[in-house]
């Protein structure tokens, strides 16, 4: 059965590609986030999943830390972090990074490290 989910199920705002969506309730295998940090320095602290987490920059640019490596990524970039691998990611500004951010589990599972 195919699904549409609209958006003011899943967006924190009604004018913003912000919000996140677990998806396995609709039987997939995947998360979404969808996230605007506005603010520069903005991001979340590290952590990991246990699954790969897949980060499509839509636009901006951050700084990602994953596992040893920095690695500044702006838009029309892919990012795969692979499972059990701490990062996180800080916008770099000037503007907001925005990014779609897919993990590959029906539901979010965060160990937070700091």
């Amino acid at each position: 059965m195919a699904h549409v989910i609209e958006r003011d199920s899943w967006a924190e705002a009604p004018d913003r590609w912000k919000g996140e969506l677990q998806c396995g309730q609709f039987g997939a295998n995947s998360c979404l986030i969808f996230n605007y940090q506005e603010k520069i320095g903005a991001g979340p602290r590290l952590h990991k999943h246990p699954y790969a987490e897949i980060f499509v920059i839509r636009s901006g640019t951050g700084l990602f830390t994953i596992g040893d490596r920095e690695i500044k990524a702006s838009a029309g970039q892919i990012l795969i972090v692979p499972p059990g691998t701490p990062h996180k990611f800080t916008n770099l500004g000037p503007g907001p990074l925005e990014s779609t951010d897919i993990h590959e589990n029906g539901h979010f599972i965060t160990e937070w490290l700091e």
